[in-house]
């Protein structure tokens, strides 16, 4: 029984180094290292519908996520848990334009940086409460710059341009 068992280990140790030695110098085709550089790669992809970034008393600071139509973007919250920043992209109807927002107090959007119309041109909008007061930028059509105002009653007045 024992030169059974003995001649067992031998033949699995032989057949080992045997194998790795194919391994090793038969594939020079590089197939096992390139299928070991996948399998490492895809170990640093993290997939999550959402992540979160929270403080040491656990509030959620900061989102990476996707709006509700559907355009991905980062949120950042203050410390009583308000969204007060957007960088992000409007949802597919919208051309998924580049955005920054900036929100009140209130969470509503004072100011929209973005891109805007065919030829992607910048603009920026101030508001008030929710409601435009000033918008200047770049008319998407003409590429011409623009300034509108607008009164506490919404009516438009364009200093320069047309927008």
């Amino acid at each position: 029984m024992t030169k059974t068992f003995f001649a067992g280990v031998v033949t699995g140790l032989l057949g080992g180094i045997v194998g790795a030695f194919l391994v090793i110098h038969l594939d020079r085709s590089g197939a096992t290292q390139s299928a070991f550089a996948a399998t490492t790669r895809s170990l640093d992809v993290v997939s999550a519908g959402r992540i979160q970034l929270t403080d040491a008393a656990g509030k959620v600071r900061a989102e990476l996520a996707t709006s509700g139509d559907g355009g991905p973007a980062l949120f950042f919250y203050d410390s009583a848990g308000r969204n007060r920043m957007v960088l992000g992209l409007y949802s597919p109807a919208e051309g998924e334009a580049p955005s920054v927002v900036l929100n009140d107090a209130e969470q509503h959007a004072a100011g929209i940086f973005r891109l805007f119309g065919a030829h992607d041109t910048p603009v920026v909008v101030l508001k008030n409460k929710g409601r435009d007061r000033s918008v200047y930028g770049l008319n998407p059509t003409s590429t011409d710059p623009f300034l509108a105002n607008y009164t506490g009653d919404g009516k438009k007045s364009d200093v320069f341009g047309s927008y």
